[in-house]
């Protein structure tokens, strides 16, 4: 069969490789200059959303490592052994996204780079109307490609045509943005954290970050070491539910600008009256 995958991240090539092994025609179409979906780190923001409901396709931060070891991040038959190419291996189990490139090496150990189409963007998929010659539902691919700095994009007589496509494009590319009281009114700058990269842009501020998940923490301890203060909104602050964490609370204890919240409420006249910035995580 001819088959398109759409995207290039661990999914996607993954896809691509079984197919491939299976004696299938693959044609991965990829939106960005490299393989590895998420993990392909872009250091541009979406400098004219702060919300980042569009742009750049990526979450990951310049700092971000991720929170399961490297023996687990692996497909079963590469592992992810530490490189060590000159000298510039890092040897902590929790990589950082600089070692993702992981995946180009996984395309090199399995020949899938001449399958992979970079810098072009899926712009439709739909079933063949028809259904062809032989009554067999196929589908239709139009792409827009950039070629030399401009966007070429498929015409409706040149969609291409497959019998099978798997969509593997991932689902954090748009942040899930929340409902806060008062964000409508709130006037100084909010971003979401899909839009953070580096945190030299708030020193000195007095920050507040809403959401307390895996990020939200990781990005807090990062920015209390330039900002003024940094406020941690949370649903709840009770030690039964297990949100904070006995780490973070030692966090809490040792840094004085470092202050925990429950939820945010933005016309509330509480600690946001003499922020700088809002996170959302």
């Amino acid at each position: 069969m001819k088959v398109c995958v759409v995207g290039a991240g661990f999914a996607g090539l993954a896809s691509a490789r079984e197919l491939r092994r299976e004696g299938h025609d693959v044609t991965v179409m990829e939106q960005n200059a490299g393989v590895g979906g998420q993990w392909l780190y872009d250091p541009a923001t979406d400098a004219g959303d702060p919300l980042g409901v569009a742009g750049v396709h990526s979450s990951i931060y310049a700092s971000l490592r991720i929170n399961f070891p490297r023996e687990t991040s692996s497909f079963s038959d590469f592992p992810f052994f530490l490189r060590t190419d000159n000298g510039a291996g890092d040897p902590r189990r929790y990589p950082g996204h600089g070692e993702f490139r992981y995946s180009r090496d996984f395309c090199d150990a399995f020949q899938l780079m001449d399958a992979v189409r970079l810098n072009t963007k899926v712009l439709r998929v739909a079933p063949r109307g028809d259904g062809g010659d032989d009554g067999v539902m196929r589908w239709t691919v139009r792409s827009a490609a950039k070629k030399q700095g401009e966007v070429v994009t498929t015409t409706e007589e040149e969609e291409e045509v497959f019998d099978a496509v798997v969509v593997a494009v991932g689902q954090f590319t748009q942040p899930r943005l929340p409902n806060i009281d008062g964000m409508d009114t709130w006037t100084r700058r909010h971003l979401h954290s899909h839009s953070y990269r580096v945190p030299e842009s708030f020193h000195g501020q007095v920050v507040v970050i809403v959401g307390f998940n895996e990020s939200g923490k990781d990005i807090a301890m990062e920015l209390r070491g330039v900002a003024r203060d940094v406020h941690i909104s949370v649903k709840s602050i009770d030690d039964d539910d297990g949100a904070i964490g006995a780490g973070m609370r030692k966090a809490l204890s040792r840094h004085h600008n470092l202050h925990l919240h429950p939820q945010a409420r933005t016309d509330a006249h509480t600690y946001y009256d003499t922020s700088s910035s809002i996170m959302l995580i």
